[in-house]
């Protein structure tokens, strides 16, 4: 510090000194210092925030009263977009706060533009903001719950429809469009997916049913993405199959109908003939194998008190496997595993290193536990089980 002062460099500012061999007549150091850059950008600049995001949306958020909530906004679209940039921000929030939002909405959207504006503020960010069409679809269900307007131009859940009909008529030229047209078109797909999945009708007795209408309707996409089979109208299809394909075939089969079987069977032909990259041909063939095990949904077995091997095909599936002198294994599903399993009870060498006794043969400087436990920890011998049916697979492969 002392030898900085002396040369004039204030202390602290030690960066690209040059120090030379010293001596007795050593010249005085050749220092270089770099001027240093001052910004004034703070960590709460707007270059650091996603572009529509208001920095005091939290603030606005925070505060306890539904009054000091509304006072900080001038128009319906401003507090509606901030509460969707907020939900993005926040998913969790979701449920702490869409009841009051909702009272919020019933206390200003009284007119029929005011529904509009909601509709369409929803609708964008569910269709251009990535992974907001989840979220997006359950404000849209809870929205046609507890809205109390309903004007004659239609409820929230109606125009709602209504604004998706626009986008879905035009579904043949946007998946011919260019990049730009398709990347539109594909979120919406998405977020009508989404839509079926979580939008819920209530019938005249009670009950709970999806909108029927979206289920044709996410059919008929299907097809316009089919029947031009680019690599991203393929990949938007299987990401649509597999978010509603077991729901979609499942209503499909309870009306008799086999369009899944169509759609299979095209993509197979798709597969075969379309010129799409080596990668979305693989990205087919594996959504074809997840619908053939049913897409990945296990259905329980009868209860273990009645299950027996003739009503329930994974009886054996648990149980272990054993192997004879030979090495052959067999399980419990082997016709003569008492047979077998008797022979390796019987066998002499299965404690080769022990007497009958129980006095250690193995030699000195190896451990021997006097008292030995025959009995598994259970998740070691579930990890074994599943170790051995792995081993028998294998092996017939």
């Amino acid at each position: 510090s002392d030898h900085l002062q002396k040369t004039g460099i204030p202390s602290g500012s030690q960066d690209k000194v040059s120090v030379l061999d010293s001596g007795p007549e050593m010249a005085e150091p050749q220092l270089t210092v770099d001027p240093v850059a001052n910004s004034n950008l703070s960590a709460k600049a707007p270059e650091f925030y996603p572009s529509g995001y208001n920095q005091n949306f939290n603030q606005n958020f925070t505060d306890s009263s539904f009054e000091d909530r509304c006072d900080g906004y001038l128009t319906l679209a401003e507090y509606v977009q901030d509460f969707l940039n907020h939900l993005t921000e926040q998913p969790g929030c979701f449920e702490t706060e869409i009841e009051q939002f909702a009272e919020t909405l019933n206390g200003w959207v009284i007119a029929d533009e005011a529904l509009q504006e909601l509709v369409e503020l929803i609708y964008q960010q569910a269709t251009s903001v990535p992974n907001f069409s989840y979220m997006g679809a359950r404000l849209c269900n809870y929205l046609s719950h507890h809205l109390t307007i309903s004007p004659q131009s239609g409820n929230f859940r109606q125009l709602l429809l209504q604004r998706c009909r626009t986008e879905y008529e035009n579904r043949d030229e946007a998946a011919k469009g260019d990049e730009t047209a398709q990347k539109q078109f594909h979120a919406f797909v998405l977020f009508l997916a989404e839509l079926y999945l979580n939008l819920e009708i209530k019938g005249t007795k009670g009950q709970v049913t999806r909108a029927e209408i979206l289920q044709e309707g996410l059919r008929e996409l299907l097809n316009a993405l089919f029947s031009n089979p680019v690599d991203s109208n393929l990949i938007c299809a299987v990401k649509l199959l597999k978010l509603t394909g077991s729901v979609l075939e499942d209503a499909w089969k309870e009306k008799g109908k086999n369009d899944m079987e169509e759609i299979i069977q095209r993509i197979e032909n798709v597969v075969l003939d379309a010129n799409c990259s080596r990668d979305v041909k693989h990205m087919l063939l594996k959504l074809v194998e997840l619908r053939s095990s049913n897409w990945g949904r296990v259905h329980g077995t009868t209860p273990h008190a009645e299950a027996t091997p003739e009503n329930d095909p994974n009886y054996f599936m648990n149980e272990p496997t054993f192997y004879t002198s030979d090495g052959v294994p067999f399980t419990a599903a082997d016709p003569d595993y008492q047979e077998k399993y008797q022979e390796l009870l019987e066998r002499e060498d299965l404690f080769p290193y022990y007497e009958e006794n129980g006095a250690d043969l193995s030699g000195p400087g190896e451990l021997y536990f006097d008292e030995i436990d025959d009995e598994m920890d259970p998740e070691i011998e579930e990890a074994y089980e599943k170790f051995c049916l792995e081993s028998e697979h294998n092996r017939k492969q």
